[in-house]
């Protein structure tokens, strides 16, 4: 497990998808606005869950994220487009709606950042987020990120286009927590 100060980011169990699959997908405003695509109904048990783990998949590395403190589930964390070439991937992460507002995207953020730079040895880590989204700007920008750029109305949300933001970090500018 890599551990946070807050929050663990552990291998993704078969009993997290239930509740990932419930509490992060079943919301369908929350999703929508995560996802990048309509959202659509998923069959309980399906293969085709966002949240199934694909161990040989390599550009892709799931993560649950649990409390340090009692070990329970409080979400998900990914490192994806993972390019081996360039030295380069995003960062995502979701949060439970009870975890939401408990410092926990931060070092969420703090934790991907140190196995991205660290335990990967990338040279970038990029976000791309909602403009509206204050926490995920906040949690990106107290781990050094910068902001790059706007993609003007770039994603299609519950019937309007809203603006994202590009952020990005270089491990010669990445600060790990002390």
């Amino acid at each position: 497990m890599m551990r946070g100060a807050l929050v663990g980011l552990r291998a993704r169990h078969e009993d997290d998808i239930p509740i990932l699959e419930d509490e992060l997908h079943g919301d369908v405003v929350t999703a929508s606005r995560a996802q990048g695509r309509p959202w659509r109904p998923l069959t309980p048990g399906s293969k085709q869950s966002q949240f199934a783990v694909d161990d040989a998949e390599q550009g892709h590395v799931p993560f649950s994220v649990v409390e340090l403190d009692g070990g329970t589930l409080v979400g998900t964390a990914t490192l994806w487009g993972i390019d081996d070439h360039s030295r380069s991937a995003h960062i995502g992460l979701g949060l439970l709606p009870a975890a939401r507002g408990k410092g926990y995207a931060g070092d969420v953020v703090a934790t991907l950042c140190h196995y991205g730079f660290v335990v990967r040895g990338l040279h970038r880590l990029q976000i791309e987020t909602l403009s509206d989204n204050a926490a995920m700007l906040r949690a990106a920008e107290r781990n050094g990120f910068v902001r790059e750029g706007v993609l003007r109305s770039s994603a299609w949300v519950m019937g309007e286009f809203l603006d994202e933001v590009l952020l990005g970090l270089l491990a010669r500018e990445w600060r790990p927590a002390a």
